[in-house]
């Protein structure tokens, strides 16, 4: 038995079915965990920094909309 790293539950495998490099899913949480280590068992949350860029695409596109209401704000002043 291990835990997942992403979440802490208990992810109860047979280490000797395993092979390091294999992929396997969190029941819990439903993360794609990598196998890294046979022993001891190590296991890692797959794709950590693509999470990260999907969350710079989510501030840019925030962004990008607070500036076209900007852009907005900026016509009706001059339509008055």
């Amino acid at each position: 038995m291990v835990n997942c790293p992403s979440c802490d539950a208990v992810i109860d495998v047979d280490q000797e079915d395993l092979d390091e490099g294999e992929s396997l899913t969190c029941d819990e949480c439903g993360s794609t965990l990598n196998v890294v280590s046979l022993d001891p068992l190590e296991l890692e949350v797959e794709d950590e920094g693509d999470e990260d860029e999907d969350e710079e695409d989510e501030d840019d596109l925030a962004y990008d909309e607070d500036e076209a209401d900007d852009d907005d704000e900026e016509e009706e002043d001059e339509e008055e």
